[in-house]
């Protein structure tokens, strides 16, 4: 049982690996990527953490941080909305030039 559920879980990482690399025009599809790497993460230190009978300390703080990325990541994508209408990355590079 742990070796599928580690095979799923770096499955579930590099299946977000793959979007985040594919996928370079909206960054709200980077940020939704970016967090599925890390849920997918959060799922492994935790698979790991059970098979070998550590304590949840580490995993209470990887959720700590992966949240503060998530709000960093939305605020930068609200204040891109704002100021220039669309998420699109591509506009975005033009308005700088």
């Amino acid at each position: 049982m742990f070796m599928f559920s580690m095979f799923t879980s770096l499955l579930i990482y590099f299946c977000g690996v793959y979007v985040f690399s594919s996928s370079r025009k909206h960054l709200l599809m980077i940020l939704l990527s970016l967090e599925y790497m890390v849920l997918s993460l959060f799922m492994l230190i935790i698979i790991f953490l059970v098979e070998f009978d550590y304590d949840y300390f580490f995993p209470i703080i990887f959720l700590v941080f992966s949240v503060c990325e998530g709000a960093l990541g939305l605020s930068i994508l609200v204040s891109m909305i704002r100021s220039h209408g669309n998420d699109f990355f591509n506009s975005f590079f033009l308005c700088l030039c």
